[in-house]
């Protein structure tokens, strides 16, 4: 698979990786046998790079993904992972329900601060069982997960210290790369002020149909070197199953109007014969500032048959007739969007 670079590094990534979140989890539960049978059908279909992160399974993904790699060779893939959230143990009966099934007995705090960025290294190394992390993101950071008044103080932590973390670890060779792992762009040009970042892993806002990204922060990345990895192409699913009844846009149920925008892009996709997915899926890397699109499932066949409309041939033009129908997301307010 063609690969690459993160920023300015030299760090190279496979055009699609494998993201890890189903294997956490998320909404229905993933046993063992099932996440690795998933994670080598991504390594056969030529996927190098992993994204993990503790938040996935309060560390259950971040153990899958360890014990996969354990066993392949070391300099053909490369690891990203997050800060952001130490976990905490908690007994049995108050693990909170966050969406994902049967995870590890595990409670999220949240600290962006410098102590807090080497405490959660230092914890994702041994829930891993691995000695390297090429690529960290600050994860969740932003008014869409914590609202105004709380993410003015995790914003303080790591423009006051976070930050030196992460280069001190980036110059001491402990990872290559650093970025933020998110779901909105304010927050990227925020930061993106204060420091200059190899990556972004940028959820829902670079898609076939939401484009925040296109007018401020894709101009901003290009001139600063900063690379984005792509994920939630489907953007909770819709892109890949259409306006259906019970369809989800961004973690909610899709409104009217979203349904009526897909439906119009499903009728293009249609008349050139493809299905809606094999263009969400390819879209993003029509622009030189993608450097990888995330791909995330718990079962192989999903992963193999999502790989296999990421090689379809898709007619140029196509793209064209999708901009119509595009959109930008609203503006954020002042409470969190999604916890």
């Amino acid at each position: 698979m063609r690969t690459r670079t993160i920023g300015r590094t030299g760090l190279a990534v496979t055009e699609f990786s494998f993201g890890t979140a189903a294997l956490g989890g998320l909404y229905r539960a993933c046993p063992r046998d099932t996440a690795m049978a998933t994670l080598e059908a991504a390594w056969q279909e030529g996927l190098r790079y992993f994204d993990t992160a503790p938040w996935y399974g309060f560390g259950l993904a971040e153990r899958y993904v360890g014990d996969f790699l354990r066993d392949k060779p070391s300099a053909e893939h490369v690891l990203s992972t997050k800060v952001g959230r130490i976990m905490m143990p908690v007994p049995d009966d108050k693990v909170p329900d966050y969406g994902f099934v049967d995870p590890l007995p595990f409670d999220a705090r949240y600290d962006y601060s410098y102590d807090g960025i080497m405490r959660c290294v230092e914890l994702s190394h041994a829930r891993l069982g691995l000695n390297r992390i090429d690529i960290l993101y600050v994860h969740d950071i932003g008014v869409y997960t914590h609202g105004a008044e709380r993410n003015a103080v995790y914003l303080r932590q790591l423009f006051d210290s976070g930050l030196k973390a992460l280069s001190e670890l980036k110059s001491s060779g402990a990872i290559k790369a650093f970025g933020l792992g998110v779901n909105e762009v304010p927050v990227c040009l925020d930061v993106m002020r204060e420091s200059d970042l190899d990556c972004i892993l940028l959820a829902g806002r670079y898609s076939l149909l939401d484009r925040s990204a296109v007018a401020e922060l894709l101009p901003l990345c290009e001139r600063k070197g900063t690379s984005l990895v792509v994920g939630g192409v489907f953007n909770s699913g819709i892109l890949a199953t259409g306006p259906v009844e019970g369809a989800h846009f961004d973690y909610m149920p899709a409104t009217p109007e979203i349904a009526g925008k897909v439906g119009e892009m499903m009728a293009i996709a249609g008349k050139a014969g493809v299905s809606l997915a094999a263009p969400a899926l390819q879209f993003p890397l029509r622009n030189p500032s993608v450097a990888s699109v995330l791909v995330g499932t718990a079962r192989p066949e999903s992963l193999r048959r999502n790989m296999a409309l990421a090689r379809q041939e898709l007619p140029e033009d196509m793209y064209h007739a999708f901009e119509p129908h595009t959109l930008v997301a609203p503006a954020l307010g002042t409470e969190a969007v999604r916890q």
